[in-house]
Parts: structure tokens; C-alpha cells; sequence
């Protein structure tokens, strides 16, 4: 462990009094996460906003090394290093409204699920959050050559009418993502989910898309804009591979246009003048952000 949780809470305590409750975003490795699309989402935010480690739990009880081996590799002084599968809470502070946004980072658990989200859950509490935010995401028959779907949903009356968003209606098995947000309902906690569809036929990571579909997503639930980096550049590089990929295959093309056409036909009533007008304002905030902070500036108010 580095810190300690109920130092972070007392720090900065009294500034903190007008600011929500902190908002933690949970993505793990594994089943919950197609293409890395929602971890990657959550180290980009991390690396851009600095946070800091304050809690890592401890792997031995809640993970089979089998299934999730110990990775070996070497540092810069070619020392060999043990890495075990990990999960990391960090804190950082959104830079302009000064809230804290917990990241909890991991490889889903083997074993004893519910003393794994019992321990993520009580130094939750201790820092102070509101919410909880699961993110995900999933394979999907969607075509890469169209934006990626990203679901929000939530159980939560007050989170349903907050910020527009229906229940959902999933019943099946479950991965630690949806595990975690039912514990966390159960303490009183308002969840929220946040699920991408990746396209199932480019499922090996990286999928920079998807990854900057979700942090597009996350930004709303965070309330300012999300630094995305490269991102918008790596995701018209990795369409533009699968469409030279998708060409040298007659098949795997003629597929693609079937979900085009299909995807296309869904979102024709929506495609009314104030949804443009509202992702046109999207994109205009975006880079707006990014300019200013290519500048050193803060970004937009």
C-alpha cells in the first residue's frame, strides 16, 4: 500500500466541503474489457491528470496465477522485475472544478468476489465517493466504420432522471464490473454504467476508437472535457488498417456494408438538426480544450 486512504480524505478537507462527492471509475482486465477500450480509457486519464496511489490490493487471496500469470521483465538498469496482476485505487483532481475522481484499475478477480469489492468499497468510503462507475465494454456486430456505440445505464432512480439515461434490462452472467455496482448500490451509492461495443471481427487490442468513445462518455459523467492526447489521430489510423485490411477480403467487406447498412438504417430518426447541433457543440468544446492545452492554457470554462 502507498498512503494511506484515510490520509488522502483528511487532505484537503475543509477545501473540499463545496465540492461533490467523489467519483470513482472502475475498469478491470479481462472479460469486462473488449479491445482494452475501458482500461486504456482510464490510464489515459490517469497519466493526464497525475494521479496518485493510494491503495494496492493485495493479489494472493483473490487471484488464480494460473489463469493470470506473474509477468516477468527488466527495468532500465535491466534488473529483472516480478510483476503480480494487481488492483490499484488511485485519486486524482479534475483540473477545473477541482473534484476527485478516484480510478480503480485491475485484472478481474478469481476467487471471493464479494471480500474483493468489500475492500475496493471501503476505501471508496473512506475517500469520499458518491458514485461508482463501471466501465466496460464488449464484442459486438457493430461496423468499425461508424461511431462506436457506448450505453450508458443505471438502476438508480436519481441517477436515471440526473442525467437522462434508462435502466437496463440485462439479465445473464455477470463479470466484476456489474458485481461491484450492485455491492455498491447496496451500500447506498449511486452506480452508473458505461459500456462501449467494440467490433467483434478487430477484437485484438489496442482499439483506440473505442477507447476514445468511452472517454467522450466519461467526460459528461466527470462534467469537463477529458484529455484525449493522440487519441483522435490513433483511432482515424487504426479505421483507415481495418479498411485496407476489410478491402483484400471480399467477405469480410461485403459483411461490413451489411452492418453499415444496418446501422445506418437504425439511426436515421435520429439524425435530426439539434442531434447534429449537439455533436457539432461536442466537437467544438473538444477542441477548444485541446487547443489550450497545447498551449499550456487551462481549456475551456
Amino acid at each position: 500500500m502507498t498512503g494511506t486512504p484515510q490520509g488522502e480524505a483528511r487532505r484537503g478537507r475543509k477545501a473540499d466541503a463545496e465540492l461533490p462527492p467523489a467519483l470513482l471509475l472502475a475498469a478491470f482486465e479481462g472479460w469486462n474489457d473488449a479491445g482494452n477500450a475501458a482500461t486504456s480509457a482510464l490510464e489515459h486519464i490517469a497519466d493526464a491528470w497525475d494521479a496518485r496511489l493510494v491503495h494496492e490490493v493485495d493479489p494472493q487471496d483473490f487471484h488464480d496465477f494460473q489463469v493470470n500469470r506473474p509477468v516477468i521483465s527488466r527495468d532500465e538498469d535491466g534488473t529483472q522485475v516480478l510483476s503480480w496482476p494487481s488492483t490499484t485505487i488511485s485519486v486524482a483532481r479534475a483540473p477545473l472544478s477541482g473534484r476527485t475522481v478516484v480510478l480503480l484499475q485491475g485484472v478481474e478477480p478469481s476467487f471471493h468476489w464479494q471480500d474483493y469489492c468489500e475492500e475496493i468499497l471501503e476505501v471508496a468510503a473512506q475517500l469520499g465517493v458518491g458514485t461508482v462507475v463501471g466501465v466496460g465494454a464488449l464484442l459486438a456486430d457493430v461496423p468499425h466504420s461508424r461511431p462506436i456505440p457506448v450505453q450508458t445505464s443505471s438502476q438508480d432512480p436519481k441517477v436515471q432522471a440526473l442525467l437522462g439515461v434508462e435502466g437496463s434490462d440485462y439479465e445473464g452472467p455477470s463479470g466484476i464490473v456489474g458485481v461491484l455496482g450492485h455491492l455498491a448500490a447496496e451500500r447506498g451509492l449511486h452506480t452508473v454504467g458505461v459500456w462501449a461495443a467494440v467490433p467483434h471481427y478487430v477484437a485484438q487490442p489496442p482499439s483506440p476508437k473505442a477507447t476514445l468513445a468511452v472517454l467522450e462518455r466519461l467526460e459528461e459523467l466527470v462534467g469537463e472535457p477529458l484529455p484525449v492526447g493522440d487519441l483522435p489521430e490513433d483511432a482515424r489510423a487504426w479505421q483507415a488498417g481495418v479498411d485496407q485490411l476489410a478491402g483484400q477480403d471480399p467477405d469480410v467487406a461485403e459483411y461490413i456494408q451489411q452492418l453499415e447498412e444496418a446501422k445506418d438504417t437504425a439511426e436515421l430518426p435520429e439524425a435530426s438538426g439539434e442531434a447534429i447541433a449537439q455533436e457539432f457543440e461536442r466537437y467544438l468544446r473538444r477542441r477548444d480544450a485541446h487547443d489550450k492545452g497545447d498551449k499550456g492554457g487551462p481549456g475551456p470554462k
